[in-house]
């Protein structure tokens, strides 16, 4: 059988592999081999980043309104094509055709806000800071950077990353997963029709060997990454160890917390849509409910009420609510889970493994496990699957003590009706990012995206203003037009009187 080649795109142009090497490309809902992509070698990505360094001097002499410019016209050619390239994504990932939807609406945001660079970039002035002397700042751009992402979010992820970059001034190398990786060629071509001079935007597909290039080039000034917690660590200690500025994120385990005074049926749904979207295959899905008080009963008796209902099949059918998982080894992985969870005492009340699903791809059903133990590996790992742990705490004060105690702290929920309790929460909580009775709260694009302790290394959180000063460095000019007649030598520190 002849599977398609996925290649690398530099210059403004697909360029086939040379390094030999690739990696298969599976279709989830069918487990059928779709295509072949290219594994690049250390002269590929050499060859990559020269092309981008020689764009990126051009580019940052720009004007601010040609980038603005640019940006505006890939929104536009972005958002007009987002069906065509929804259906790339559920291809290669699996996830349903609405929530690929949903992921480049979100990427979009990204780019509107980027397209307002002119204003994002706008420096301080001060005149007359000493007698004729004026005083301004001005943010420039690093060169070349570099953006390694994951499976899961094949369009959104190198959005965070890629148009504030690239609105900067810099030029931007992605290397996306391996797993899906065409979205990505897509996301190059639209850059391209919409302008974007050959060489600002370049995908370098690849693997461990392709990364550990970028992270050491001395021309890769910066490194943005998402992905699991040790491989954040890796890139966070490497890139910086090679002085580059670094942005790594990485896992999660994030806790809903549902109070007694909840409203029931939100609380539920909420669970059930966070926990169970894309096969619970983000970094942002609630993987435990944390139930207070005399709410438990009730409320692990709604969940399950609900999974029955959820389709799970192939992403493109309509009517499907979840789709399969990435590969087959992850699946069985999440299937071990549920089964250490087992035998350590939670009680298995929807069992996924046991689920009516499709018998070709890389499917499992929906897991609900109850008396979950924060000892326990369920609890503990991120599982990153259709898996919900619930649980129980007898009071609120125990509930914030478990989040605050976890090692991750990417995302966390609180369902009540109190706003007193809901107020204390967002204050004790030690989370990144907090919802209110909001289970997934990502934020908006003109907001930052990162959380705390293990699922951040770096100071800097993504996209958003955060991610304007990351992708830019800060430089305070000191300026004086003297009359020659007044200049002498003074020897002294300067001084503003």
């Amino acid at each position: 059988m002849t599977t398609t080649s996925i290649d690398h795109w530099i210059d403004g142009a697909r360029v086939a592999g040379t390094s030999g090497r690739t990696a298969p490309v599976f279709n989830p809902a069918t487990g059928a081999r779709s295509a072949d992509v290219a594994l690049a070698s250390v002269e590929e990505v050499d060859a990559a980043v020269a092309s981008a360094r020689a764009a990126a001097t051009q580019w940052r002499r720009s004007s601010l309104s040609r980038r603005s410019e640019v940006l505006f016209a890939f929104r536009q050619l972005l958002h007009e094509r987002s069906d065509e390239l929804a259906h790339i994504v559920t291809a290669e990932h699996g996830k349903v055709l609405s929530d690929a939807a949903g992921e480049i609406a979100r990427g979009l945001e990204n780019v509107e806000f980027a397209t307002g660079v002119p204003n994002l970039l706008k420096g301080g002035f001060s005149e007359q800071a000493s007698t004729g002397v004026d005083v301004y700042s001005i943010r420039q751009p690093l060169g070349v950077v570099a953006g390694i992402t994951p499976f899961n979010f094949p369009v959104m992820v190198p959005m965070w990353m890629c148009a504030n970059a690239i609105a900067t001034g810099n030029a931007f190398v992605l290397k996306p997963s391996e797993k899906d990786p065409s979205a990505a060629l897509f996301l190059a071509e639209l850059w391209k029709e919409a302008g974007l001079p050959d060489g600002v935007f370049t995908v370098v597909q690849g693997d461990k060997e392709a990364v550990d290039r970028l992270l050491v080039h001395p021309d890769v000034a910066a490194v943005s990454f998402v992905g699991s917690t040790p491989i954040a660590r890796y890139i966070y200690e490497t890139g910086t160890a090679h002085g580059k500025r670094v942005q790594a994120l990485g896992g999660a385990k994030n806790h809903m917390v549902v109070l007694p005074d909840a409203e029931l049926d939100l609380a539920a749904d909420a669970a059930v849509s966070a926990g169970y979207g894309a096969a619970g295959e983000r970094c942002m899905a609630i993987s435990v409910v944390v139930a207070v008080g005399d709410v438990g009963d009730r409320l692990v008796d709604a969940i399950a009420l609900r999974l029955p209902k959820l389709v799970i099949g192939d992403g493109a059918e309509p009517g499907t609510d979840m789709g399969p998982l990435i590969t087959a080894e992850h699946r069985d992985k999440v299937a071990g889970y549920i089964a250490a969870g087992e035998s350590s005492g939670a009680r298995v009340v929807v069992d996924g493994r046991e689920s009516a699903v499709p018998e070709e791809g890389f499917f499992l059903g929906t897991t609900l496990l109850d008396h979950v133990a924060p000892q326990m590996s369920v609890y503990t790992d991120e599982i990153f699957g259709p898996v919900l742990s619930v649980v129980r705490a007898e009071t609120y004060e125990e509930a914030v003590a478990l989040i605050n105690s976890n090692q991750y702290a990417n995302g966390t929920a609180i369902f009540t009706r109190d706003g007193g309790a809901a107020r204390q929460f967002q204050f004790d909580v030690e989370v990144g990012m907090v919802g209110i009775n909001v289970p997934i709260p990502v934020p908006v694009a003109y907001y930052s995206f990162g959380g705390w302790k293990s699922s951040l290394f770096g100071d800097s959180h993504m996209y958003g203003p955060e991610g304007i000063n990351f992708y830019t460095r800060g430089k305070v000019v000191t300026s004086r037009w003297p009359d020659p007649a007044t200049s002498s030598v003074d020897l002294g520190f300067p001084r503003t009187r």
